[in-house]
């Protein structure tokens, strides 16, 4: 099917969801709009939302949880230079649209500005970067337990020392309907699947907990065996290093970052500081820094949600603009900040296709996508070679990053000390101390082995959860301050 086909086919699924069964159309649409710009606003949309969503999960060979959720409604949202006016409402018809577009035109002055009201709507095309198919519909309820029963048989069958398995499933189907005052039309079918997996190994009264997973904008068919599998064999042996861990040594020392998931702290220390919002309002340690340089020589960091498949990848942002590859750091020089259209218009400079938002009752906010280093050309092995004696952190849990300075906590799920170039012992209780922008001049060594995550990456902001994606090459970054437990 062509990308023009299937912009089509989103559309008009979305318009039988969203519109017609409400008694709405072109017409309005329009009407809301107009009720909105009989006062003086710079902008306006609506956005129309249907998901389905369900979650399994499976312990002690037992399915202990199971929901199943069907929500859809709209969010009016109108700007007049800065401020900002929105209201929602779970209730779609013609009249809550126009209660709900007085509601927010109360932002402008009375009076028509120098912005104008399209006169007519028109479809925009975007990318076709996923199947529009609804996961949730790609299997019946029992393969789903039957999926989750696998995983639990494979996991204990793994080791001996594995005594407990909990095992997730997650699927959503998402369509939504971006109306414009500049007359676009865009609408998205987004489907989003996870599988988690969590094992308990235990040996001589001490309990370790491993952790594995992914998915992407699939069905549930991408859960194959072998897939499936290898979360399982990632997890459990996870779990079985840390039972051989001891305690983390403390104090600043070089570290080495694995590739993959560790691009979190990438994520975290440094992505959030490029986003518009906070460089628009001085609140970054990036603001006004654009042509300087922030970063090591040859550190590349992109935001790309254009990417096929994965988790943060996007055909539209919502605001209805296409997703795109966005150079943030080249070479170590600051090239971009990642743009809504509000944020971009204050800023004078161009959109990136980054507005994103949890829901309808929700505003946009410029935030990441998939967002990751770039190669460099180290073998990995190189790497912790040339290490006499550091941390190598191979995947890290959770994280507190402070927007303003860049200071960040982060713990290490997996590490091992290096000694003379070599993994001596796994280590437990390694947290890394930094701050993102400092920590960039830093690395010493980029691998040629970037990976992104497997898939089961959530970014929150201002209380809002979206899916990403991170990524990363392995890392060897000089004098970092570990905080440790020996």
């Amino acid at each position: 099917m062509s990308s023009n086909n299937v912009a089509n086919a989103n559309l008009d699924l979305a318009k039988s969801l969203l519109l017609e069964p409400f008694g709405l159309d072109e017409r309005a649409l329009i009407k809301a709009m107009s009720v909105i710009f009989t006062h003086q606003v710079d902008y306006a949309d609506l956005y129309f939302q249907f998901t389905k969503n369900e979650s399994w999960s499976l312990e002690e060979g037992i399915v202990k949880t199971g929901s199943f959720s069907i929500d859809k409604g709209v969010g009016v949202r109108a700007v007049a230079g800065e401020k900002t006016a929105f209201s929602y409402s779970e209730d779609i018809s013609p009249v809550s649209l126009e209660d709900a577009a007085r509601t927010t035109r109360t932002i402008g002055a009375r009076g028509e500005g120098k912005v104008k009201l399209a006169s007519s709507i028109v479809p925009v095309n975007n990318h076709f970067l996923y199947v529009p198919d609804d996961p949730l519909q790609t299997i019946s309820a029992a393969e789903k337990v039957a999926l989750l029963e696998r995983v639990e048989k494979l996991a204990k069958a793994t080791d001996p020392r594995i005594v407990q398995v909990m095992a997730g499933l997650a699927g959503e189907f998402d369509v939504v309907l971006v109306v414009r005052s500049d007359g676009k039309l865009a609408a998205d079918v987004r489907p989003l699947i996870r599988l988690s997996v969590t094992v308990i190994a235990e040996e001589n009264g001490r309990r370790e907990m491993g952790t594995s997973g992914g998915g992407g904008r699939y069905g549930y068919a991408y859960f194959t065996d072998e897939v499936v599998r290898k979360y399982v064999h990632e997890a459990t042996r996870s779990a079985l290093v840390n039972l051989e861990a001891r305690p983390a040594p403390a104090g600043p020392m070089t570290v080495v970052l694995g590739a993959g998931w560790p691009g979190v702290l990438l994520h975290e220390a440094i992505g959030h500081g490029l986003e518009g919002d906070f460089n628009r309002k001085g609140s970054s340690a990036f603001s006004g820094r654009l042509g300087e340089k922030v970063a090591a020589g040859g550190i590349t960091v992109v935001d790309d949600g254009s990417i096929a498949n994965r988790r943060g990848s996007l055909n539209m942002d919502d605001e209805g603009n296409p997703t795109q590859r966005t150079v943030l750091i080249e070479n170590g020089v600051l090239k971009a900040y990642l743009q809504d259209t509000l944020n971009a218009r204050l800023m004078n400079m161009p959109v990136t296709g980054n507005a994103r938002r949890e829901s309808f009752a929700h505003l946009p906010m410029p935030r990441m996508t998939n967002t990751f280093m770039l190669a460099g050309n180290k073998d990995p092995q190189e790497i912790i070679a040339s290490v006499k004696k550091g941390l190598y952190a191979a995947n890290f849990g959770g994280g507190q990053v402070d927007i303003t300075n860049g200071k960040f906590v982060f713990s290490a799920s997996e590490a091992y000390v290096i000694e003379n170039g070599k993994l001596a012992y796994p280590v437990k209780g390694a947290t890394l101390i930094g701050n993102g922008p400092d920590i960039l001049k830093r690395v010493s060594m980029i691998g040629n082995d970037m990976q992104l995550d497997s898939g089961v990456g959530v970014c929150g902001k201002e209380g809002q959860s979206v899916p990403v994606g991170v990524g990363q090459p392995t890392l060897r970054i000089e004098d970092v301050t570990v905080g440790g437990t020996a």
